[in-house]
C-alpha cells in the first residue's frame, strides 16, 4: 500500500485525481478465502438480489415485511447460498479468481450477472429517489410509489441491458482493467450505501412539505457527491487505484 498527497504530473495523466494508490505488489497473496472470508461476502450478494424487485422494497421500507417478502428472502436465501457453495458469488469462490492486474483473463458470468445487478440497483434507486423528490417539490404531492410501479423495471433494465453488452465497469469480458474498475464499482456503492439510508431517515422523521422535500434533495444528493469524490480520490476503503505488474488479489 502506498499513500501518497502529492503526486507527479505523469501519475494524473495515467491515473486520474487519486491522491492514494496501491501497488499490486503490495498486496497480500492468498491461495484459497477463508471461510470467515466467505460467509462475510454472503450477505451481501443475499441484499442484492432480496431488493432486486424495486418496488417490493420500496414497500418494504414504506409499510413493512409481509409474507410474500419472506417468500422471496426465502428463495433468495437458498439460491445464494447454493451458488455461494459452489464458489458462483463474487468473494465467496474458495479461491480468489483474479489475481494479476493486468492479464486479459475471461471474466466469468456470475461476476458479470452479480455486478451488472448490483450497478442496476445503485443507479435506479437512487434516480427514482432524486425523481421522486423533485416531482414532489414542483407538485407538493409524493408520487415515489407510482414512479417506482412505473420506472424501475425499464431503468433497471436498461442498465442490465448495457451489463450484459460489457459497457460497465466489473461486467466486461475481460477482467484485465479490474484495478481501476473496482474503485468505481465501490465508489458507487459506498455513496449509495450511505445516502439512501439518510434519506429514508429524513422521509420518516421530517414533515412532506416543499420546505422539508427541498432539504432532503439536497442533503441526498450533497451526501452523493460527497462521499463519491472522497471514493474518487480514492480516501475510501478499495477506491484506491492498483497499480498493475505484480501478482494481486482483487476483492
Amino acid at each position: 500500500m502506498l499513500p501518497r498527497s502529492i503526486l507527479p504530473p505523469s501519475y494524473e495523466r495515467v491515473h486520474g485525481h487519486a491522491r492514494r494508490i496501491e501497488l499490486a505488489s503490495d498486496r497480500v497473496i492468498r491461495a484459497r478465502n477463508k471461510v470467515s472470508y466467505r460467509l462475510a461476502h454472503w450477505p451481501i450478494w443475499i441484499f442484492v438480489f432480496f431488493i432486486a424487485p424495486g418496488p417490493m422494497t420500496f414497500a418494504l421500507f414504506a409499510h413493512g415485511f409481509t409474507w410474500q417478502m419472506a417468500a422471496w428472502l426465502g428463495a433468495v436465501l437458498a439460491g445464494t447460498g447454493v451458488a455461494g457453495l459452489r464458489g458462483r458469488l463474487p468473494g465467496v469462490e474458495r479461491a480468489p479468481y483474479i489475481l494479476r492486474f493486468t492479464e486479459d483473463r475471461p471474466n466469468p458470468l456470475y461476476r458479470r450477472v452479480c455486478y451488472t445487478l448490483a450497478w442496476s440497483e445503485a443507479i435506479t434507486f437512487a434516480v427514482l429517489n432524486v425523481t421522486g423528490l423533485a416531482v414532489a417539490i414542483v407538485t407538493g404531492h409524493w408520487w415515489l410509489r407510482q414512479i417506482y410501479e412505473a420506472a424501475y423495471l425499464p431503468l433497471a433494465g436498461t442498465i442490465c441491458v448495457l451489463g450484459a453488452a460489457g459497457l460497465l465497469p466489473r461486467v466486461k469480458a475481460s477482467t484485465k482493467g479490474e484495478g481501476h474498475e473496482r474503485r468505481y464499482f465501490y465508489g458507487t456503492v459506498w455513496a449509495v450505501c450511505i445516502a439512501q439510508p439518510a434519506l429514508w431517515l429524513m422521509w420518516k422523521l421530517l414533515p412532506h412539505t416543499r420546505a422539508a422535500d427541498t432539504f432532503k434533495l439536497v442533503a441526498f444528493v450533497s451526501i452523493l457527491a460527497w462521499v463519491g469524490n472522497r471514493a474518487r480520490v480514492g480516501l475510501l476503503p478499495r477506491t484506491r487505484p492498483i497499480v498493475p505488474g505484480e501478482l494481486a488479489v482483487s476483492d
